[in-house]
């Protein structure tokens, strides 16, 4: 494997920049973010990417010790990758950068992909508490893990086991929270967004 490139500068930002400055590097840790993938998942769900730099990254980013990459028992036998501890560290960081991008976002151009599970991470950013939340758009299904420590941070689908929340909401509310013109308690003040659930946080969204 060719060495890293780098800046050359003794500074910790370009140190960083060094290790994930790459272009769709973030990306496949977003992707990460949601747990274990394999290969092909990734390359379903970061559209644009090529095979060569999807692998070129993956590589990059295991040398780096941002990933690891494991082989699943029988009879599932693929190849996963994961996030590493160092690789987790991230999450602050992509939660910063979506934060400095609000502003960027503007009306969804005519050749903008979208993934439902790419409003997890604005919608993480306004969630207090902890617990499980479902959420449910037209474009389909996610989970969200508030508040998790370790593991996974959200997932594709209706949650995995009876989520402490339900949240259901439209694309266009979804959208206005992830552009910060709208907060989470005003929306479901105003009814955009509809909680069910009789947890701590269920009851937090619907009285805050």
């Amino acid at each position: 494997m060719p060495p890293r490139r780098s800046y050359d500068q003794y500074c910790s930002a370009a140190r960083a920049l060094d290790v994930v400055g790459d272009r769709w590097t973030l990306l496949i840790v977003r992707e990460l973010l949601a747990g274990p993938r394999r290969y092909t998942d990734l390359h379903a769900d970061l559209p644009g990417v090529s095979t060569d730099v999807l692998a070129s990254r993956l590589k990059d980013m295991e040398r780096d010790g941002l990933t690891t990459r494991r082989r699943l028992p029988p009879p599932g036998a693929a190849y996963v990758y994961e996030l590493t501890a160092r690789g987790r560290e991230l999450l602050p960081v992509l939660q910063a950068l979506g934060g400095w991008g609000q502003a960027e976002l503007g009306e969804r151009r005519p050749t903008d992909a979208v993934r439902a599970h790419w409003f997890a991470l604005p919608l993480l950013r306004a969630l207090e508490g902890e617990g499980l939340v479902e959420v449910r758009l037209e474009e389909g299904d996610f989970h969200l893990y508030v508040g998790a420590e370790e593991g996974a941070v959200y997932g594709d689908g209706p949650a995995p086991g009876e989520p402490d929340a339900l949240l259901v909401l439209g694309t266009d509310t979804c959208t206005a929270v992830a552009r910060g013109e709208v907060g989470v308690a005003e929306a479901v003040r105003d009814g955009r967004i509809t909680v069910s659930g009789d947890s701590t946080l269920a009851k937090a969204l619907r009285e805050a």
